[in-house]
């Protein structure tokens, strides 16, 4: 080949490598100059680097086609509960056939639901007490095939606390929940797929080891998802490590409030973001002040790696902290919508004994922006699911494949081995007790919720919490429930002038001892309001008068003598969190997981509240 051939072949080569490049390499920046026009569509006012929202763009994209498919999983097992709930007892049964227990309770012999219900009764917590002790000290085969991941401290209506086991199985149950659980929110609050960080609020739980190395630990499966979530959230991946509560939860408020394009608060429980806020509005002024010089306060007491690289993250924004300081100058009402004005939703459950920090969330700090309730869970496990977040009623679907259930009707449930119902055979507007059988190794467990089936999907029931049979008020039969009581409350507080109810339990005055001042059986009362400083003695007996007009059997009581008048004390602002933190600490459990007993039943809890009052 001649030199003038290869150059003509070479020019050849060249304008058609040209020309493949053309085809490819334009096409492709095409797209990526419209994936950075729709990202910034998506991310108003971001001042974040375009590959951190490229990044939480896809990671998005990716959950958001998961949980489609989490959802069309949930809807299937739906529609043939009976078919479904058998197979996945059958399946534990038979994974579980050659462990101690399984022998004992001859589960190789069983053949459907029925036979099962025969050959074991129904338990309480003490009947499994001693088993999960030998596990913890490292013993095989007992309860469950598999070894436990870990085992879990949950807080008893008692004031005690009971260990489970934790298992895969069960974290595969949340995945499917929380999957979805977001196709609902994505689908009703479409403006949630905005490229907006989440504040979320989560405290890492303290766990040490038993003795057979098994991790000890508090809480239903942690809702933190990835690393590859946490470009989502506004907190930096460092902070979620930070363990104490009080200085995680500054942390969390910090990086919050620096971003003004804020769209999702989020935690498990109302309760932490109504705590949050409380302490917002004691420490705005030091938090405004780290604002505008860029730096964690000196005297938070972090590990210095931890500070050196939330420090790295911060820097001097005297404009924000000035826009800041002029909105909580001005007042709490509504603050959330003025700090973030992009403020799209609150993520946390607020039903059950959370309804009270919810319904102040609504009210007051977050005035204007609807909380999704999303999931009904346990440590014992997944329950149900709420694929109705524009409801203000909270309604969870009870999920099929994440437990088998029973239901005990409400009458009946102070029997100790009473007839149990299944799934298809429920009534709507009926209450019931919940009767779970897990993947943790519970048994016709008696979890202690009284729930009411409201409706049904497809087959599967859908459920309103009523209350836990714990969180009753029963000095004589009359059994006044942990709901009724707060509907009570709320119509007596509105016959304090001024005074607005911001948290509350009750004591039944047997827990006193001598000093429960009287003969007569009584509640006893603790009340934290404000806007009054103190109630006359006829204002504390509104509450009694509105008990006795809600309750026939309690004003029955109440005119025989043999229940005596109610006594009402107020504690000094602030001191509920106080008895979170003390029973918390004392119980070994953790924020993400506590919710406030509204009956107190332990002697010690009762003390540190007492000490609170002021009036």
């Amino acid at each position: 080949m001649t030199f003038v051939e290869k150059r003509n072949l070479q020019l050849i080569l060249n304008k058609y490598t040209m020309l493949l490049l053309a085809a490819f390499v334009i096409p492709a920046l095409w797209v990526l100059v419209l994936l950075w026009y729709y990202i910034c569509r998506k991310s108003p006012g971001q001042k974040r680097p375009f590959f951190s929202l490229l990044h939480q763009y896809l990671f998005q994209r990716y959950v958001s086609l998961l949980s489609l498919w989490q959802r069309q999983r949930l809807e299937l097992s739906t529609k043939d509960v009976q078919q479904v709930q058998q197979s996945t007892l059958l399946h534990r049964l038979h994974k579980d056939r050659n462990t101690e227990y399984g022998k004992v309770y001859r589960f190789s012999e069983v053949t459907d639901r029925e036979s099962f219900c025969n050959f074991h009764l129904l338990t309480q917590y003490g009947h499994y007490k001693d088993y999960i002790q030998r596990i913890g000290k490292g013993e095989e085969n007992v309860l469950i095939s598999e070894r436990p991941s870990a085992l879990s401290v949950t807080s008893g209506t008692s004031g005690s606390t009971a260990i489970l086991l934790s298992v895969e199985t069960a974290t595969s149950d949340f995945h499917q929940a929380f999957g979805a659980c977001y196709n609902a929110r994505i689908n009703t609050y479409p403006q949630t797929r905005n490229l907006q960080r989440t504040a979320k609020f989560f405290y890492p739980p303290v766990w040490r080891k038993s003795e057979s190395d098994l991790l000890i630990g508090s809480g239903y499966v942690s809702t933190m998802a990835s690393k590859h979530s946490l470009s989502s959230y506004s907190t930096p991946a460092v902070g979620y490590e930070i363990t104490a509560a009080a200085e995680a939860q500054y942390i969390h408020l910090l990086f919050a409030l620096k971003d003004q394009t804020l769209g999702i608060l989020e935690a498990t429980f109302a309760s932490i973001i109504y705590h949050a806020f409380a302490f917002l509005q004691l420490r705005w002024e030091q938090l405004v002040e780290d604002i505008r010089v860029g730096r964690v306060n000196p005297e938070l007491t972090v590990a210095e790696g931890v500070r050196l690289k939330l420090n790295a993250q911060l820097k001097p924004d005297p404009q924000r902290a000035l826009k800041l300081a002029a909105e909580f100058v001005s007042g709490f009402k509504g603050i959330a919508r003025r700090v973030w004005p992009h403020l799209s939703l609150v993520v946390a459950v607020d039903s059950g004994a959370n309804k009270l920090y919810g319904d102040h969330l609504k009210r007051f700090y977050c005035e204007g922006v609807p909380i999704y309730s999303p999931i009904y869970a346990a440590t014992e496990g997944l329950i149900g699911v709420n694929l109705w977040p524009e409801q203000q009623e909270r309604h969870y679907l009870l999920c099929p494949q994440s437990m088998f259930y029973e239901f005990i009707p409400v009458n009946f449930s102070e029997d100790e081995q009473p007839q149990t119902l299944f799934m298809e055979e429920v009534k709507e507007n009926e209450l019931y007790e919940l009767v779970i059988t897990n993947a943790s190794g519970l048994y016709r467990y008696r979890i202690g919720d009284i729930v009411k089936v409201v409706a049904f999907h497809n087959q599967s029931p859908v459920v309103e919490f009523k209350y836990r049979q714990g969180q009753m008020l029963n000095v004589r039969g009359e059994k006044i429930t942990e709901e009724a009581f707060y509907q009570t409350l709320l119509r007596a507080v509105k016959l304090w002038p001024g005074a607005v109810l911001l948290d509350y339990c009750c004591v039944e005055s047997g827990l006193l001892g001598q000093f429960s001042g009287g003969s007569d059986p009584h509640y006893e009362v603790f009340v934290e309001i404000e806007g009054v400083r103190n109630l006359s003695e006829d204002q504390r007996y509104k509450l009694d008068q509105c008990l006795q007009e809600d309750s026939a059997v309690y004003q029955l009581f109440r005119r025989k003598g043999s229940i005596g008048p109610m006594r009402v004390h107020i504690v000094a602002m602030g001191s509920f969190k106080e008895l979170t933190d003390f029973i918390i600490a004392n119980l070994g459990t953790s924020h993400n997981q506590f919710q406030i007993p509204r009956v107190l039943k332990n002697k010690q809890f009762l003390d540190f509240i007492q000490r609170k009052v002021i009036s």
